[in-house]
């Protein structure tokens, strides 16, 4: 390899997995219904967002820690295909202004196992290596798998509302 070639992206990203026991319709319209529910890590809550999940439209979200710190996400989707895949990035602002303190872009995609399972991946995608290990070293692995397992319980929960409607209950 040149030494003025790009890195590979293998070694720029950060992956984790879920498989969930429902659609990848349901999987991809809970993830979007209810992403204040489930957003940020164990023992933090959202306590702002503004999501317009087209491309360029806003991600924000501000999360507030156990301790009482803030920590503020913001962003625009690159992609939302239903139910598919949602592609966000820090890279821009609303309006496609560049953003100065660029870290990473984030690859949701919504893999069909039959009918009624779903395997989600997420990547995250970093400029450079020493972002990925940043980002590695703030917790990525950890932080996102129990989003995805408070995200994984929403899932659930959104069938049984949908077995009680069918129900009239």
């Amino acid at each position: 390899m040149r030494a003025d070639a790009p890195t590979p992206i293998g070694a720029r990203e950060l992956v984790v997995m879920r498989e969930m026991a429902a659609s990848r319709e349901r999987v991809f319209e809970t993830w979007m219904r209810t992403l204040p529910e489930w957003w940020g890590p164990r023992g933090s809550r959202t306590i702002a967002w503004e999501i317009d999940p087209r491309p360029g439209g806003v991600f924000r979200t501000v999360l507030r820690a156990a301790d009482g710190g803030e920590f503020r996400t913001r962003g625009v989707f690159l992609e939302v295909t239903s139910p598919e895949r949602i592609v966000f990035t820090d890279a821009f602002d609303p309006g496609w202004e560049p953003h100065p303190c660029v870290f990473f872009t984030g690859v949701a995609s919504f893999h069909a196992i039959g009918a009624e399972r779903t395997r989600l991946e997420v990547r995250a995608l970093h400029w450079s290596v020493e972002a990925r290990d940043e980002h590695e070293r703030m917790g990525f692995r950890a932080c996102w798998g129990e989003m995805l397992d408070r995200l994984a319980a929403r899932v659930v929960a959104a069938g049984s509302d949908d077995r009680r409607s069918m129900h009239g209950e």
